[in-house]
């Protein structure tokens, strides 16, 4: 149990100094080479290595940890919804978008 916690607490203050140094890395850039979100980009316009990293080892993990809660929270609220007859919106916003971030979108795009 004191392992677990431990673990966790450590992960959370992980992620706290990544978005604060991804945080002051964005104010500190300027709007010269960035793409509106404030991560650096190449001649391209492709995403910088921290941008995918960011992506890559915050958002995803993030965005399936969403997908499979809003699944949860969507097959648990399923009975309300039947009763109403509405199970277009709920589906999009509980299971569609969060899947659809996690895992067709391109590497290091739309992490803000």
């Amino acid at each position: 149990m004191a392992i677990a916690s431990r673990s966790l607490s450590v992960l959370a203050g992980a992620v706290l100094s990544l978005a604060a140094a991804s945080a002051s890395a964005q104010s500190s850039s300027g709007s010269s080479g960035t793409n509106g979100s404030g991560y650096e980009v190449d001649n391209t316009g492709a995403p910088s290595g921290m941008a995918m990293a960011a992506d890559l080892l915050i958002a995803r993990p993030l965005g399936l940890a969403a997908t499979l809660l809003g699944t949860a929270v969507f097959v648990v609220s399923l009975p309300f919804q039947a009763l109403a007859g509405n199970f277009a919106d709920p589906a999009q916003s509980l299971v569609v978008e969060p899947a659809t971030f996690t895992f067709t979108r391109p590497l290091g795009q739309g992490v803000n």
